[in-house]
């Protein structure tokens, strides 16, 4: 998916990044432009989104054969599918014959027919049909399918890849599965959420935010989450070439909540340990997909780039096997979520002043406290894979294509 016109970093860009990749004592925060400048977006596409795995929704989004829903990651548009085998498909719903989508929003449906001019395809994306094209020469139906994505299930999340050569997430996840094993989120309960949310801001500002345990004990003072104080944060060790990293954060009391009474209202997920329950659990597979995770409650929150300054997201909750068929659920869920609204929001607001200051001539390349570990494995990872793909285009074997081209 290499585009041609793409506009690299410059060498002295790449080459700053060194300082963000030390110890966190030492390190400084990445350059203001990795979160405003156009031509950088369109890098960090080929370097992330082109090539990782990337969270699409929920299985349970498409329990039964037919199933279907719509998103779009980084400017294409995806329809992923359950098959008439069970197997769940993930597609570009970018027509192969003049570029229509053959799909919108989510429902049940036997084929994705175009709607422009009538070509069918098969819930695997398969070309079925396609009018008045027998005096096409050389045409084959099977040359012309939608194309074709990875894609892979994990903790009952739906992920997908355009490199169909990459390599699995699973194996690249196993600290971060341990970790959350006992919140069963395979066969957590979990509506689909309503609209995205859109965002004036990067998404790696929403990211940072989400994993910034430094904030806490500050912009979210009070008796909403002073039970999570910022100096009980944890930062387990993770390698870059991992698909993922954690942060915890230990509470004053056992099975602590957002809501009034700080406390689950909700049931407890039944298989965590003591450990889980003393302590918030923060799981990150960037560059889509970030968990919050209480004895009671996920929250997800399932990020797409729209642009260099824009995103929007997808919010959704899961608890506890059986816990939403309760009579007093709606009630209780309720409580947990004016708390959490209310954090949300000032979360919001500060994300949107960020990204006002990141355009700034003055805006810094500030320092870390101890309480951001969890921003230095999150740029460590995003480095190792911008250095990958800026040694990927500029090596002489590329060039010469290109030039060829």
């Amino acid at each position: 998916m290499f585009t041609m016109a793409l506009k690299l970093p410059s060498r002295d860009l790449i080459a700053s990044f060194d300082s963000s990749d030390v110890d966190l004592a030492d390190a400084q925060t990445l350059p203001p432009e990795c979160y405003t400048d156009a031509d950088f977006y369109e890098f960090e596409k080929e370097a992330l989104y082109y090539h990782e795995w990337l969270c699409a929704g929920r299985e349970s989004w498409v329990k039964n054969p037919g199933d279907y829903f719509t998103t779009n990651i980084a400017g294409e548009p995806i329809v992923v599918a359950r098959g008439r085998d069970g197997k769940v498909n993930a597609m570009s719903s970018v027509c192969a014959h003049r570029a229509m989508l053959v799909a919108e929003g989510s429902g049940n449906t036997r084929m994705f027919l175009c709607p422009y001019h009538h070509w069918a395809y098969g819930l695997d994306g398969k070309l079925t049909g396609a009018p008045a094209m027998e005096k096409t020469c050389n045409f084959n139906k099977e040359d012309h399918g939608l194309t074709r994505f990875a894609v892979e299930i994990w903790h009952g999340f739906i992920f997908v890849n355009f490199d169909l050569d990459a390599a699995p997430l699973a194996p690249r996840l196993t600290d971060v599965s341990d970790a959350i094993s006992g919140y069963d989120l395979a066969n957590a309960d979990g509506d689909k959420p309503d609209k995205p949310g859109v965002f004036p801001w990067n998404w790696k500002v929403m990211f940072e935010n989400n994993n910034d345990g430094y904030h806490a004990s500050k912009l979210h003072q009070g008796p909403l989450h002073d039970f999570v104080p910022s100096d009980l944060a944890e930062f387990p060790e993770a390698d870059p070439a991992d698909a993922g990293f954690l942060r915890y954060n230990g509470t004053l009391h056992a099975d602590a909540s957002f809501n009034a009474t700080q406390k689950a209202l909700l049931p407890v997920f039944p298989n965590l340990s003591d450990a889980d329950r003393n302590r918030m659990t923060f799981a990150n597979i960037p560059p889509t997909l970030s968990l919050v995770m209480m004895s009671d409650m996920v929250i997800y929150l399932i990020l797409r780039p729209t642009g260099p300054e824009t995103m929007e997201q997808d919010t959704g909750i899961l608890v506890a096997p059986g816990a939403s068929k309760h009579p007093s659920f709606g009630h209780k869920m309720e409580m947990n979520m004016v708390a959490a609204m209310h954090i949300i929001d000032q979360d919001m607001h500060v994300d949107e002043l960020v990204q006002v200051g990141l355009r700034s001539k003055f805006a810094p390349r500030g320092r870390y406290s101890w309480q951001e570990g969890a921003q230095i494995q999150f740029n460590r990872w995003l480095i190792k894979r911008y250095r990958d793909a800026y040694d990927r285009l500029t090596s002489p074997k590329l060039t010469a294509v290109k030039g060829a081209a």
